[in-house]
């Protein structure tokens, strides 16, 4: 049976390539994410494909605007059944809020289960120079801790953070909050000249919910051999 605290990553921009990996892993994997590139380019059908075959989706769009775009799009990205979705939790409170109400009340107009939403808090591209530059006033941590205690109060289900904030985001928000971790490479995958990274099980440890991983298993030579190794590492393991 499928980990579905794996989610694998379809950084690709084709039905074809999709459907391929996903033909590929079979029953090995129940949860895929769908992301920018794929969705530009293929559009709903991505995600439709996906339910089709009895997956689980994320949909990361990281939508950000002022609060009644975000919250309108929202309702139409929800009809697609999408079972996590992404907006920015710099977009402040009011925004988030509208994206909980709006989900929530489509969902409930469609007789349908409620898609769980989970807020990005700061991307991992960005160090402390370049928020600086963009006008950050604390640190990137405490900014982070920040985000998260506010998309918590406005109702979100959950944050997309780096590992490394997993454990006190977790100690802050609970144990029902929802921690989606990216930057993962399994023990098997880790490179030795790698600078930062964090294997599944110590993710899982410090906190997190679900695990984001791309290339260490559709890039592997097999990559149904890379998911069963990550399964193991991960199966005694829990927050």
């Amino acid at each position: 049976m499928a980990d579905d605290r794996i989610i694998t990553a379809l950084d690709v921009h084709s039905l074809e390539d999709m459907e391929h990996l996903v033909t590929l892993l079979g029953d090995s994997i129940s949860f895929y994410k769908v992301g920018m590139e794929l969705f530009y380019s293929v559009g709903p059908d991505a995600v439709r494909y996906l339910k089709s075959q009895g997956k689980h989706v994320f949909l990361d769009l990281k939508l950000h605007d002022i609060p009644n775009t975000v919250g309108q799009s929202l309702r139409a990205l929800t009809r697609l059944g999408a079972d996590l979705m992404t907006i920015h939790s710099c977009g402040g409170r009011d925004m988030m809020a509208a994206a909980a109400a709006a989900v929530a009340d489509e969902a409930a107009k469609l007789n349908i289960k409620r898609p769980r939403l989970l807020a990005v808090t700061i991307l991992t591209s960005i160090d402390e120079t370049a928020w600086q530059e963009i006008g950050g006033k604390c640190n990137i941590s405490d900014t982070v801790r920040g985000l998260a205690k506010m998309a918590k109060e406005a109702g979100i289900d959950g944050t997309v953070s780096s590992p490394y904030e997993a454990r006190e985001i977790r100690a802050m928000n609970g144990s029902d909050f929802l921690i989606v971790t990216p930057g993962i490479r399994p023990s098997f995958a880790v490179a030795n000249d790698q600078k930062r990274f964090t294997t599944p099980a110590q993710a899982l440890t410090d906190g997190a919910s679900h695990l984001v991983i791309g290339r260490p298993i559709t890039q592997a030579a097999d990559p149904v051999e890379a998911v069963r190794k990550i399964t193991a590492e991960i199966r005694d393991i829990h927050y």
